[in-house]
């Protein structure tokens, strides 16, 4: 059933990229495996896919250990400063980076360890208070500093919508992602081109606001337990 729901997924990506007028090669799709097997996540190796995404450090540490080593695994969820060096030896991509504290951790472990992860800064542009991230407010000063940090590349930012949100809503959320992207890059000539944004209900509408990377979970592995 994996082989056959990545096949799905991957010509419903390629035709939402079409649709907006993207080359579907700029869509990159991320497996969210939290809390499937590991025998799930190595049927999906196994059909092709290669990035992965975990929600908490233990359970990214459990499988990338266990799993092939060209398996790239990126951090979703909230990271604690106390686990950012467990999570910087198994991710190669962080994208919930959300204060300057955790960005000092990151930039001080990467240093230590001769490392050079990717992150992403989270953004809360829905105003929910159980969602992680900075206010847009907050993003360029967020983006200095990571932008000061030699062992890091922050390549652009990640946000989250509102679960089963009109598409009115969602639109607003995912282009207000790229709409404030545009604008930190105009305003310290940084790349940032890429865009988080968008799960198995709403990756379409992702797509066409700019995302370069769906978060898509269900629709890979199936309804959690």
């Amino acid at each position: 059933m994996i082989v056959e729901r990545l096949a799905a997924i991957r010509q419903e990506i390629r035709l939402a990229a079409e649709a907006a007028g993207r080359d579907p090669s700029g869509v990159r799709l991320l497996a969210v495996s939290k809390t499937v097997d590991a025998d799930a996540v190595r049927a999906a190796y196994d059909a092709g896919q290669r990035d992965f995404a975990e929600n908490r450090v233990p359970e990214l540490a459990d499988k990338a250990e266990a799993l092939p080593p060209e398996c790239v695994w990126h951090l979703i969820g909230h990271l604690q400063r106390n686990k950012a060096r467990s999570a910087l030896a198994h991710a190669a991509w962080v994208h919930s980076v959300d204060s300057a504290a955790l960005i000092e951790r990151l930039e001080a472990i990467a240093a230590e360890d001769g490392r050079l992860p990717t992150i992403l800064l989270q953004v809360n542009l829905s105003g929910e208070a159980t969602k992680s991230g900075v206010g847009a407010a907050a993003a360029p000063a967020l983006l200095r500093a990571a932008l000061a940090c030699p062992h890091l590349r922050c390549r652009g930012l990640m946000t989250m919508a509102p679960y089963a949100a009109p598409e009115e809503t969602l639109r607003a959320v995912f282009g207000g992602l790229r709409r404030l992207r545009d604008r930190l890059q105009d305003d310290t000539g940084a790349a940032l081109p890429e865009l988080s944004m968008g799960m198995s209900g709403d990756f379409r509408i992702a797509i066409a606001e700019g995302a370069t990377v769906v978060r898509i979970g269900t629709a890979v592995f199936g309804p959690r337990a």
